[in-house]
């Protein structure tokens, strides 16, 4: 089963958007691969404003979020994992989400792929059967 985070920060996102709020997300800074500008990181965490008008080229996949935008007149690409999305909510109100790491307990970005199941059980002839029901 795919993790259910990249889902939930998409929907927020686009929830915040469709009422006129402006999406931040807290992001941990500390997050193996997050490359974020660390002149900006306070006790280990940015907040990140993305509203359409804050960021350019914004890509929210399922193992990462990236975009441009500026900071001090500058623009810097920005790539965040998933999993260092510590919350999603509306700047305005606070509505929104925090997010744990109870979804990715092993380090692992995904869950492990669930094995399949096996193959059901053919009928004595090795064709399906097909019954009637009235």
């Amino acid at each position: 089963m795919t993790a259910i985070r990249p889902y939930l920060v998409r929907a927020l996102h686009e929830w915040i958007i469709d009422n006129g709020l402006t999406p931040y997300v807290l992001i941990d800074a500390n997050t193996q691969g997050a490359e974020v500008p660390t002149q900006y990181v306070k006790d280990g965490r940015i907040i990140l404003n993305l509203s359409p008008g804050a960021v350019q080229d914004l890509v929210m996949g399922n193992e990462w979020i990236s975009f441009k935008a500026r900071f001090s007149g500058r623009v810097t690409g920005v790539r965040l994992p998933l999993r260092a999305v510590l919350a999603v909510y509306a700047k305005e109100n606070g509505q929104g989400m925090n997010f744990s790491d109870e979804e990715f307990p092993d380090g692992e970005s995904t869950p492990p792929p669930v094995p399949p199941s096996p193959p059901a059980p053919l009928a004595r002839s090795g064709r399906p059967v097909l019954k009637i029901v009235k």
